[in-house]
């Protein structure tokens, strides 16, 4: 089977959370997207932003991973995530074309902070810019801490 590269921004770039659903990418490298920028209320999610910018990781996945991946997302945590072809910027290497999965309909509600941690620790693991990890902590909702 052929694997294709994907973009993840939220929860999947933590390996752990992959895990869960059997996935264990061989590729896994820091990537960049720009003209987005990240939500999460109350899951992450992404909308158009032309001076916004994403870090996340580039991996590798094959069709019949992504599709269990984001089945279990529709139905454990009620969220439709659909592909979009994207460019991402890896270190110095370039650009390179992924799939990243965005929901068009996601209805707003806070963040839980557990869900949040379980984006701030592989953000802080890869190196993200300090004002990035406190864009992602800024979602917490007030009031609340992340177990750390």
């Amino acid at each position: 089977m052929t694997a294709v590269l994907v973009f993840f921004y939220g929860s999947y770039m933590n390996r752990a959370v992959l895990a869960e659903v059997g996935m264990a990418p061989t590729r896994w490298e820091p990537a960049v997207l720009s003209g987005f920028d990240i939500r999460i209320a109350p899951r992450a999610n992404l909308e158009r932003a032309r001076d916004g910018i994403v870090f996340g990781v580039l991996a590798s996945a094959i069709h019949e991973e992504l599709d269990r991946l984001y089945t279990h997302a529709r139905t454990a945590l009620g969220e439709i995530y659909l592909p979009e072809a994207v460019l991402v910027r890896v270190g110095e290497a370039g650009y390179e074309p992924a799939l990243c999965y965005i929901s068009r309909d996601m209805k707003e509600a806070p963040a839980d902070p557990a869900y949040v941690e379980r984006i701030l620790r592989p953000a802080r693991e890869l190196g993200f810019p300090s004002w990035y990890v406190a864009r992602l902590e800024s979602f917490i909702p007030r009031g609340k801490e992340a177990s750390r």
